[in-house]
């Protein structure tokens, strides 16, 4: 599966607002086009930021998924609304994954657990991993994919690897890492990935 880690910076204080309408109007929505939205997060380091997995079939089913959306009807109608709370929401890695996000029932997410993502970057393509950490929920790795819908960028250039944890990575750092950033992340009440 391809899939997008989305981290929005948002205006100050303006995150529940944000939170509140993405889980009202455009989890469904996306998934009806054949998205499937894979998780939504509280940064807890960063309280003006949020979070979110966002998966597809392919890079075909992405173009196609995308186009319905953001030309369609949810979008026209919420999209200022969404819009209007975001300084930024270009920071987008591209991924493909190694091990598969899991997919828990919506809306059961415990208000207070905890997942870990960390990122490694390299300065070339990243093998995929040999072993997992036993918390592993998933890992992900840069898809080299041409971007094919520009009107929502997303960072090129760069060769990552992102371990989603229940805990903090235990792990060693390969030598070839040339930054590593771990971010908290709380699950809102509809994430499937909790």
């Amino acid at each position: 599966m391809i899939v997008e880690l989305r981290r929005y910076t948002l205006r100050e204080g303006r995150r529940d607002e944000l939170i509140d309408l993405f889980d009202r109007e455009f989890v469904e929505t996306q998934e009806e086009l054949g998205m499937a939205v894979l998780g939504q997060f509280r940064d807890l380091d960063r309280p003006d930021h949020f979070v979110w997995l966002r998966g597809f079939t392919d890079m075909q089913s992405r173009r196609t998924g995308l186009a319905a959306f953001y030309s369609g009807p949810v979008w026209t109608k919420h999209g200022p609304a969404a819009n209007a709370t975001m300084l930024d929401s270009d920071d987008v890695l591209l991924l493909r994954e190694s091990v598969a996000v899991p997919v828990f029932d919506r809306g059961t997410a415990n208000p207070e657990s905890v997942l870990h993502a960390t990122v490694w970057y390299w300065a070339g393509p990243f093998p995929d991993p040999t072993v997992s950490p036993k918390d592993t929920l998933a890992v992900l790795r840069t898809e080299y994919a041409a971007n094919n819908f520009p009107r929502l960028p997303v960072r090129e250039g760069e060769h990552a690897l992102v371990w989603l944890t229940r805990s903090p990575l235990q792990a060693d750092v390969p030598a070839e890492v040339v930054k590593t950033e771990n971010l908290r992340l709380r699950p809102t009440r509809r994430s499937t990935l909790h």
